[in-house]
């Protein structure tokens, strides 16, 4: 693959990260997941997505799955 060809994906992997990030608020179950842990403790607060980077790390893995299936064939 050209450098050309990996800076193009580069791009669009930053372009459906950001889309991501920004719509994040709207997704209803993104970050309020059961085993997502909030810790609160007057200012300081700690979030850890445990649930929410399992679910998206099955997405990504399916999809990068499906995607070499179909450049394969």
């Amino acid at each position: 693959m050209g450098f050309g060809k990996i800076l193009i994906f580069v791009g669009l992997v930053l372009l459906v990260v950001g889309l991501v990030i920004h719509y994040a608020e709207r997704i209803p179950f993104f970050g309020k997941l059961p085993g997502d842990i909030t810790i609160e403790k007057g200012n300081f607060r700690i979030y850890i997505p445990i649930a929410t980077s399992i679910l998206v790390s099955i997405l990504l893995s399916l999809l990068l799955y499906i995607i070499n299936r179909l450049r394969n064939q």
